[in-house]
């Protein structure tokens, strides 16, 4: 079975949403905006691209990744690498761009517990702020990655849901803080 790991740039209070920036956000870049930029802290993602052998993202993040990511070859090349897999029911086989190794669509989270059930290494969810609510909620995620920010931003896409659901536990396997305010924090998933 493989791991299906989430990692995000997450606010204290929760945001997602444009952690680099993006148009029409109020308060895009909020990862860079004001808080003193740390190597050590992002050490973590070096290790993520090591770890994973694809990435899974929804549609959105899709559409905003795929121009960019596939130029940057010195920082992405593990991950333009790998294969990728869009979840989606409205992406189109002709939306894929041709430049960014093989690219699965997935139509459903049924399909996601499926390629989950099969063999190979962990898949990495990147962005994707309602996948991986959708996710979470459908019990599909095994680990969180999560750099949080100290910061809070009120509106914004969530990484949880609002759902009313059964408590889910999380274990902590590492965590540690950052002169610059930054909690690394990685759970695995209790079942």
């Amino acid at each position: 079975m493989r791991t299906l790991i989430t990692t995000a740039f997450v606010s204290l209070d929760g945001v997602v949403e444009a952690p680099g920036g993006e148009p029409g956000y109020r308060n895009t870049g909020w990862t860079f905006n004001g808080i003193e930029f740390l190597p050590e802290a992002y050490e973590i993602k070096a290790r993520e691209q090591d770890e994973a052998a694809a990435m899974m993202m929804g549609r959105v993040s899709y559409e905003a990744f795929s121009p960019v990511w596939p130029t940057m070859t010195e920082e992405f090349a593990g991950y333009n690498a790998m294969p990728k897999y869009v979840v989606s029911t409205t992406l189109r086989e002709d939306d894929l761009v041709s430049n960014w190794g093989e690219t699965t669509i997935l139509r459903s989270l049924d399909d996601v517990a499926a390629l989950k059930e099969g063999d190979g290494g962990p898949i990495i969810v990147h962005g994707s702020a309602a996948l991986n609510r959708s996710l979470s909620d459908a019990g599909l995620i095994d680990r969180y990655h999560l750099l949080v920010f100290p910061v809070l931003l009120g509106a914004g896409k969530r990484l949880f849901s609002a759902a009313d659901k059964d408590k889910q536990g999380l274990g902590l396997v590492e965590s540690q803080a950052y002169g610059n305010g930054i909690q690394k924090l990685v759970y695995e998933v209790t079942r």
